[in-house]
């Protein structure tokens, strides 16, 4: 599966997660069976066209998430995980909360 995350620079150790309208750069996670099998960044989701992305992982509850939940992703928010290893810990223990209508 794939996922979102609104990131603030390139570097996959020191990157931290940032409101979109802060964003740099946008992560995309390649997560199955437990673990990161790629990670890529590009600088806005509209880069990407080579598949379906699952979710979206946002900063806070109050961002824009209409767009993404009207392609279809499922909306996450984190509570107070940071950095994209800390996101990707919560995501595969269902850690993460989800937004929405």
């Amino acid at each position: 599966m794939l996922i979102w995350v609104p990131v603030q620079n390139e570097d996959a150790l020191t990157s931290k997660i940032v409101p979109q309208v802060e964003a740099n750069k946008w992560a995309l996670i390649d997560f199955n069976e437990g673990e990161v099998k790629s990670l890529r960044f590009y600088d806005s989701t509209s880069d990407f066209s080579d598949g379906w992305v699952d979710f979206v992982i946002l900063a806070n509850k109050f961002e824009n998430y209409l767009d993404f939940m009207n392609e279809g992703l499922m909306c996450l928010v984190v509570r107070e995980e940071k950095t994209l290893e800390d996101i990707v810990e919560a995501f595969k223990f269902k850690e993460l909360d989800e937004i929405g209508l």
